[in-house]
């Protein structure tokens, strides 16, 4: 006589499938990882060269600007100045303008100091 016995062990088919599915994961190796890099990096590199040829400098100068110098008085601060010149509403933009104009860093002016600032 003979017996047959299933064990909790056996799985059948279908059941081996999504086990399989969990365990199929990519794993980069340390070389994989250099050479995805050095990929990257040359696609970059490649893209900058391609469009690289769009800034490009001239030796045309723009136009020069009429300025006026002001010396900077006691009391006398950056938007005090550029509220001078400026038209109504137009201040914060004056300031800006003179900084660059100057190229003055965000700290005050000093006393003594002479700045140029557009001709309206």
């Amino acid at each position: 006589m003979s017996t047959l016995s299933i064990s909790p062990a056996f799985v059948s088919g279908p059941a081996i499938a999504p086990r399989l599915a969990r365990t199929s994961t990519v794993k980069l190796t340390r070389r994989g990882r250099i050479v995805v890099l050095l990929t990257f990096l040359a696609c970059a590199f490649a893209v900058m060269v391609a469009f690289g040829g769009w800034a490009t400098a001239t030796h045309d100068s723009g136009t020069q600007e009429s300025v006026r110098v002001v010396e900077v008085e006691p009391g006398d601060t950056l938007y005090d100045i550029a509220g001078r010149i400026a038209e109504p509403g137009k201040v914060r933009e004056m300031v800006h303008h003179i900084q660059q104009l100057n190229s003055l860093p965000s700290a005050g002016l000093q006393v003594g100091q002479k700045i140029a600032v557009p001709i309206s």
